[in-house]
């Protein structure tokens, strides 16, 4: 937001129209020293005179005193890759601080503060405390409230009802989460086939690229949104080891037809770590190294990379068109370096009791989580 900058403004929308101080003055009912003042910035004009005068130039209350009550898309990403970066890299309570002045800096920039809660759910595990975790995930399920019951994005609120059932999935009150998407949510609603008719409405209005790039990027989201099925269902039927190995083998094959190491490292670092917390569970512990060698193989494609960035491939080439349209376009949710911070917890997961002591499995832990060169 540009700070407020009234007499700026009202010079420059006067010069504008062609318009002396004595006019502005007639219109509005004072004297030209008045308005001298006025654009001066040794005095301001009455509240009550401040409609007026933005009705005089056409413009807004809000644009004659310089206030932006949105910001753009780009400007959504700037900010969110700049408090990524303050988690990483300043104190919790700090980095929660410019987040919360930033939430109220634009509390009325719907899509700003979704992202925020976004931001809250990515990182208030950072918080030293049970009781400020709490406090945080209670604040962003309060700007979910916010945006539900004052956006009239249709799309926005939906997202903010999701993601605040995800909130208190964090807060432990599964009951409420349930209450708010149990009905949304069942697999069989006609809601789920919106895309398709999406896509369908497209071709028949003859928008064919518009089909294309529907399709394509529907296409990728059921890759990804099967993947993550899958993990769910490893952790849901880890004492089932026949079952979670015939979903590995299906799955590793997903990923390998798809390229989705490359396309959607830390979506196939997720599969392959709970991979091998199922075969550790149940005292596979060739198998659980494996799949934490593949685990490692995604992390460090993240870690050693420049940038983590959403991205498209040869196949997928209208990709990166819908990533661009996406709140935060290409962005990752969180800064690598967070990624590095919670890889240490992850490896203390008792499923790697029976491991940990094995020397490939202490070096992969260094390698991880001190960042050291892997072994020739």
């Amino acid at each position: 937001m540009n700070k407020l900058n009234l007499p700026d403004n009202i010079i420059r929308l006067r010069h504008k129209k062609k318009l002396t101080q004595e006019e502005v003055a007639d219109f509005m009912g004072v004297t030209k020293a008045s308005v001298s003042k006025w654009e001066k910035g040794i005095n301001t004009p009455d509240l009550l005179l401040l409609p007026q005068l933005a009705a005089f130039f056409d413009v807004t209350v809000d644009e004659l005193i310089g206030y932006e009550a949105q910001l753009s898309g780009e400007q959504i990403r700037y900010q969110y890759a700049q408090l990524t970066g303050d988690f990483a890299a300043l104190p919790f309570e700090e980095a929660l601080e410019k987040t919360r002045s930033l939430a109220h800096k634009y509390y009325a920039c719907y899509p700003l503060l979704l992202q925020l809660c976004i931001l809250y759910w990515n990182h208030y595990m950072l918080a030293k405390t049970k009781e400020t975790q709490t406090f945080v995930l209670q604040e962003a399920v309060g700007w979910c409230d916010r945006i539900m019951e004052n956006c009239s994005d249709v799309g926005l609120c939906s997202d903010a009802l999701v993601l605040k059932a995800g909130l208190y999935l964090q807060l432990g009150k599964a009951a409420e989460a349930i209450d708010l998407l149990e009905f949304s949510a069942e697999p069989g609603r006609l809601a789920g086939q919106d895309g398709t008719l999406l896509v369908q409405a497209y071709q028949v209005a003859g928008q064919r690229e518009k089909a294309k790039s529907y399709a394509q990027a529907k296409y990728y989201l059921d890759l990804v949104n099967l993947t993550g099925d899958a993990i769910l269902s490893l952790s849901l039927n880890g004492d089932n080891l026949e079952q979670c190995e015939e979903t590995i083998r299906r799955v590793k094959g997903i990923l390998e037809l798809y390229d989705l190491e490359v396309l959607h490292p830390n979506l196939a670092a997720q599969f392959y770590y709970q991979s091998a917390v199922v075969y550790g569970m149940n005292g596979k512990e060739k198998e659980a190294l494996g799949a934490l060698r593949c685990f490692e193989k995604c992390v460090d494609r993240l870690l050693r990379a420049e940038r983590i960035e959403l991205h498209g491939d040869d196949y997928f080439d209208l990709l990166n068109e819908w990533i661009d349209r996406q709140p935060l376009g290409n962005m990752a949710p969180r800064d690598k370096s967070f990624i590095r911070q919670s890889l240490e917890e992850s490896l203390a997961h008792p499923a790697f009791d029976r491991i940990k002591e094995q020397n490939e499995f202490q070096h992969m832990a260094g390698r991880l989580t001190k960042g050291g060169e892997k072994n020739a």
